[in-house]
């Protein structure tokens, strides 16, 4: 069951990073089935709006990091799980693309 999980992970991950690499910096983790897309504004705004806006749930990445005297390395990151299936991860890549692209 692990390889097929890994590859169902690949490829959400090979389909959503470039529609969400497209509107904000997202880096392609080396393992693992999380994305850390850098955020337009503070992360837990942006993770209140989208839900309001879009319906999609995300984790502010500074829920997941400690504080330190160069400040949170989680800030303006949240954190996307690649768990579901590919088409749900790809439409709610398409519903953050569309609410970052609109504005805030």
């Amino acid at each position: 069951m692990c390889w097929r999980t890994g590859r169902f992970i690949g490829k959400n991950l090979t389909a959503v990073t470039p529609i969400l690499a497209s509107i904000m910096a997202t880096p392609t983790p080396d393992a693992g089935f999380y994305l850390w897309p850098e955020t337009p504004i503070d992360d837990e705004s942006f993770t209140q709006s989208l839900f309001q806006r879009a319906g999609v749930k995300v984790l502010p990445g500074r829920y997941l990091a400690r504080d330190t005297r160069q400040g949170n390395p989680g800030e303006h990151r949240v954190r996307l799980a690649l768990v579901a299936e590919l088409s749900q991860c790809v439409e709610a890549a398409e519903r953050i693309s569309q609410t970052v692209k609109q504005g805030w």
